[in-house]
């Protein structure tokens, strides 16, 4: 290789993100809890992720569409392949490199919704950061005219090995279509390039999705040191034991999930022609609309953007120096805060979720599935929609 380490960094921030690097391979805990240097920083916080689920809507919608359950399992596995382009590769695209999200603080908020278009529904979005210590977001997204709902949570655990900074999604989400739910576990994460100072994301291992009588096992590998390409997948769709279904083979999909897929194995498949199965380029993705706080100004001071408006201006334009002392201000408050609440005897009240110590789908779709029971708690939505998500 022609590069040099830390040629992507700025030459004003090199001795920081030398001393980072070191700081990341010597560290035996969770990474979460050190502290980057400001250029690696993303002028955005977690909260507002979970939009990346919705931000190709007619997929989304597509799947209350679908005639039957093999073709329903099919079209939500078409919409979740693309959700991972702009998850995983938008930093890249937009500022050069992945970036660090900013940590979000208990009770952190982002509303929004994206519009109706061609008699597709409107669909809303609620985000509530319902854990610090742990950082946790919860997050439900619903089209209501076509009976859709997914509620789900995330959490990373995040350790560093061979050069690279291995993250472990905690977490799933529950996709309600019409009374049938199905389970979405996650992909792991290896973030790679940090010696050149130009990180970027591999998804790893196998994430599953299973309901409405099949199950999706979604394998994932990146590229080699030497050979392949860069964020493969091959997803298996097969009819659960004794839940009967139309398909009586297993459908096979693969192909690039930031680009193009195409059935290899099953009857859209054959030794002529292979039919596509997505084009991820070929959707135009929308941007949600965000909503600030409640009319009255109740929680406007937690509302995602406000909460972080000079940390992302300082990190847009360059001024390191501001976005640290801005950050370390509201890092300082929230640590007040905690130690009043310990003072008085009292916890932060969550306002969308309440945290429930398992959740009973994953237990049983998971068992169908044979899947690994949920190492976390579960957080259920209180299904108090904000009236400034009501009224829009």
């Amino acid at each position: 290789m022609t590069e040099t380490a830390g040629e992507a960094v700025p030459v004003a921030q090199r001795g920081s993100w030398t001393s980072f690097l070191k700081s990341i391979a010597s560290f035996s805990g969770d990474l979460s809890s050190l502290t980057a240097p400001p250029f690696i920083l993303s002028p955005t916080s977690l909260t507002e992720f979970p939009a990346y689920w919705c931000e190709r809507p007619e997929l989304f919608a597509a799947i209350a569409d679908a005639k039957d359950n093999e073709a329903r399992a099919l079209a939500v596995l078409r919409w979740f392949i693309s959700t991972l382009k702009d998850q995983y590769t938008s930093r890249n695209d937009s500022m050069g490199s992945e970036k660090k999200p900013l940590n979000p603080v208990l009770g952190e908020l982002f509303y929004g919704y994206w519009p109706d278009i061609n008699n597709r529904g409107r669909t809303t979005l609620l985000v509530e950061q319902v854990s610090h210590h742990p950082p946790i977001t919860a997050y439900v997204i619903e089209n209501k005219s076509k009976g859709l709902k997914l509620v789900g949570h995330n959490a990373q655990k995040t350790s560093f090995s061979s050069g690279s900074i291995i993250v472990r999604q905690i977490g799933h989400a529950i996709l309600t279509v019409s009374g049938t739910e199905y389970l979405i576990t996650l992909p792991r994460l290896r973030i790679d390039g940090l010696w050149y100072g130009s990180p970027y994301i591999e998804l790893t291992d196998t994430s599953y999705i299973v309901g409405g009588g099949f199950l999706s096992t979604i394998e994932y590998k990146g590229k080699g040191y030497f050979s392949g390409k860069s964020h493969q997948f091959k997803a298996t769709v097969v009819p659960l034991p004794g839940m009967g279904g139309s398909a009586t083979k297993e459908q096979v999909v693969e192909g690039l999930w930031h680009d193009k897929s195409k059935y290899t194995k099953g009857p859209h498949a054959s030794s002529s022609a292979t039919e596509s199965f997505h084009d991820v380029a070929s959707r135009q993705k929308e941007v949600v609309t965000v909503v600030g706080g409640e009319p009255d100004g109740s929680q406007g001071d937690f509302e995602t953007r406000k909460l972080w408006n000079l940390v992302a201006k300082g990190i847009r334009e360059g001024d390191y120096e501001v976005a640290s002392k801005e950050k370390s201000r509201i890092e300082n408050d929230q640590r007040q805060m905690r130690k009043d609440e310990a003072a008085e005897e009292r916890k932060w009240e969550l306002k969308h979720f309440k945290r429930q110590e398992s959740d009973p789908l994953y237990e049983k779709l998971g068992k169908m599935a044979k899947i690994s029971p949920p190492e976390e708690d579960y957080y259920e939505f209180l299904a108090n929609w904000p009236q400034s998500l009501v009224s829009n």
